[in-house]
């Protein structure tokens, strides 16, 4: 019996299943901010670096206090920065990804709504991202590399990054359960 492929869209959540390998992606949730025929693109929100956005942008005060540590979005150009946020005003030329979570968008607006600090605004900055060239995750998925859920705000901006992988794995039961108690990886910081 060939196994159903869990369709992707963007806005939903890859999380690394156990058996999934791959340095890059052992014990990550990947939320997609991209999905299409020209490929997929994701960021992985449960790696903080010990990096200050102070060290890595100190030109972008406005986002200093809110923003705090930088996360490792993927491997993939990891000099590039992007960040993903949820404001209570419109930023121009964000990319909407889910429930009010955007993407990118006019880094001064951001600064200065984020220097506004309306209660509720969430802001992370990534380096890098994971990125699928086109039937690359479908493969992967295949292959039963990757479970596909929807995006849940409290995961993304999660106060502690190394709970979300294993409160999801518990939230699906089963074998999953005993999965959830495996040790942080040590490859990840």
């Amino acid at each position: 019996m060939e196994r159903e492929i869990p369709k992707v869209t963007r806005g939903a959540f890859l999380v690394a299943t156990p058996h999934l390998r791959d340095p890059n992606f052992r014990q990550t949730v990947v939320l997609i901010c991209e999905h299409g025929s020209g490929g997929s693109l994701g960021l992985v929100v449960n790696r903080r670096t010990d990096q200050h956005i102070m060290e890595v942008l100190p030109q972008a005060t406005g986002l200093h206090d809110k923003a705090g540590f930088v996360y490792v979005g993927g491997p993939v150009q990891k000099d590039n920065l992007l960040v993903l946020h949820r404001m209570g005003r419109e930023v121009p030329d964000a990319r909407q990804i889910f429930d009010g979570v955007c993407l990118g968008g006019d880094l001064a607006v951001l600064e200065e709504a984020s220097a506004e600090g309306q209660e509720g605004d969430l802001i992370r900055v990534y380096m890098g991202y994971a990125g699928w060239a086109p039937g690359q995750l479908q493969f992967e998925l295949a292959t039963g590399s990757w479970i596909v859920l929807p995006a849940e705000m409290k995961m993304v901006f999660a106060r502690d990054p190394l709970q979300v992988w294993p409160t999801i794995l518990r939230s699906l039961g089963g074998a999953y359960t005993l999965y959830a108690t495996m040790p942080p990886d040590p490859s990840i910081n």
